[in-house]
C-alpha cells in the first residue's frame, strides 16, 4: 500500500498586499477547493513570514495524487492570473515556487 506524501515550497508575496492575500484564500472558489481535493491534496497550509514576506506552503499529497496536471487545468490559470497582482510570478502567471527539501521528520 502507497503512503502519503508531503511536498513544500516558498512563494513571494508582493509588499503591502498580507491582507489581500489573506482575503483572496479565505474566499477560495469553491471549484478551485474541489479540485484540489479531488487531485488528492488531502492538506493544505500556507505560513507567512512577515519579516520578509515569504509563504512557506506545505501539502499532504494521498498515495496516488494526481497535482502534477492541475498547471494544465483551466480553472488552476484562472486563480494564477486572479493572484499575479499581489505575488511574484513566473510569465505563465503561475507563482514562483522554490521546493523545500524535507531535512528532518519527528
Amino acid at each position: 500500500m502507497a503512503q502519503e506524501t508531503v511536498k513544500a515550497f516558498r512563494m513571494q508575496l508582493k509588499p503591502g498586499f498580507e491582507a489581500e492575500y489573506k482575503k483572496r484564500h479565505d474566499e477560495i472558489w469553491p471549484e478551485l477547493s474541489r479540485l484540489l481535493k479531488e487531485a488528492g491534496i488531502k492538506e493544505y497550509y500556507i505560513f507567512l513570514d512577515q519579516e520578509t514576506l515569504a509563504l512557506f506552503a506545505f501539502q499532504k499529497l494521498e498515495a496516488n495524487d494526481t497535482t502534477a496536471g492541475l498547471a494544465g487545468l483551466p480553472i488552476m490559470k484562472k486563480w494564477w492570473d486572479y493572484m499575479a497582482d499581489i505575488m511574484e510570478v513566473n510569465p505563465d502567471n503561475s507563482p514562483i515556487a522554490v521546493a523545500c527539501p524535507e531535512v528532518f521528520r519527528l
